[in-house]
């Protein structure tokens, strides 16, 4: 692999070029990657690929080794793993609630405590969803429920 780049104080915008025999799933993921830099993720929906605005995710849930990012409208597929996304939309307000689910906070629509100190987590979308023991804590400090 050969890495280029190129200084140019005229430049006006930003442009990244990528030159390969085939698209592999390789470069499919370092595209995917870049676009997530311009706040969108690339998805699988019915054969097709799209991209998402990340502000669209409500939540992503990962089952049976596939992540699956859930919007209003739609359930769309990722190649990402769920740690993979977990590290890069940190920044962007998602936080992990459990070994399968990663939610985005602005999403949260309501809180209540569960057994075993458990949360259970109504989304903006109506699904509930479960906090584990292990990250309700982590939870309760990013909403600033505690200190």
């Amino acid at each position: 692999m050969k890495i280029e780049i190129i200084v140019d104080e005229k430049a006006t915008d930003l442009s990244i070029a990528v030159t390969c025999r085939q698209l592999t799933p390789e470069i499919e993921k370092l595209l995917a990657a870049l676009r997530m830099m311009d706040h969108q993720l690339t998805a699988k929906l019915n054969g097709e690929i799209h991209f998402l605005d990340i502000a669209e995710i409500i939540y992503i849930e990962s089952m049976e080794r596939k992540c699956f990012l859930y919007t209003s409208r739609e359930v769309y597929e990722s190649d990402f793993k769920l740690y993979e996304l977990e590290q890069q939309l940190e920044e962007y307000g998602f936080l992990r609630i459990s070994k399968s689910f990663l939610i985005r906070l602005a999403d949260i629509q309501s809180l209540k405590a569960d057994i075993n100190r458990r949360i259970r987590i109504t989304m903006s979308n109506g699904e509930q969803l479960i906090a584990s023991r292990q990250y309700a804590e982590s939870l309760k400090k990013r909403l600033g429920v505690i200190s």
